[in-house]
């Protein structure tokens, strides 16, 4: 679970500003869903609370070594809080067998992005008092081409690590 916060907070450096949006694009979301999948639910979404737990007390473990409880309840921290239902869903189906096949694994994975851009955009509204369709605009449209090209990535990684696994099993 550890490491499933550590290798998040690494892919949150992976940081591209998105012009007139408080919130950038990162890879923390594609540690999410391959962290969920390979812990399954309960751990997988343990990962995300220590990763925004770690986060929120100081460590430089947010987009850009940001961190604090500002970052949790500021505009972006809707995001933040999505990685936690999100991590148990996708560990959830994960368990189910749907990070098995890459086809089923790039939808599980998108749905998983779809889910923390839901619950951040939410957030974005209250936190930043925008209007919905302009919190839609800034924090949903620009990062829809990434979280499919990240959901591709962790679709197509996911099942060759299982088969992977399996091959070194006695």
């Amino acid at each position: 679970m550890l490491g499933a916060a550590l290798f998040t907070a690494l892919l949150a450096q992976v940081a591209i500003a998105v012009p007139g949006s408080p919130v950038p694009i990162t890879g923390q979301t594609l540690a999410v869903v391959l962290t969920a999948a390979a812990l399954g639910p309960v751990r997988g979404m343990a990962g995300q609370f220590a990763y925004v737990l770690l986060g929120a007390v100081g460590l430089p473990f947010y987009s850009k070594g940001a961190s604090g409880w500002a970052q949790v309840f500021g505009p972006t921290g809707g995001y933040l809080v999505g990685f936690i239902p999100a991590a148990f869903l996708v560990g959830l189906a994960a368990r189910h067998g749907f990070d098995r096949q890459p086809w089923k694994a790039v939808l599980l994975f998108l749905t998983g992005q779809l889910i923390i851009l839901a619950i951040g955009v939410s957030w974005l509204c209250v936190a930043a008092s925008l209007e919905l369709s302009t919190a839609l605009h800034k924090g949903f449209l620009p990062f829809l081409p990434g979280g499919l090209l990240k959901a591709v990535i962790a679709g197509l990684w996911m099942p060759l690590a299982w088969r992977l696994v399996r091959l070194r099993e006695p």
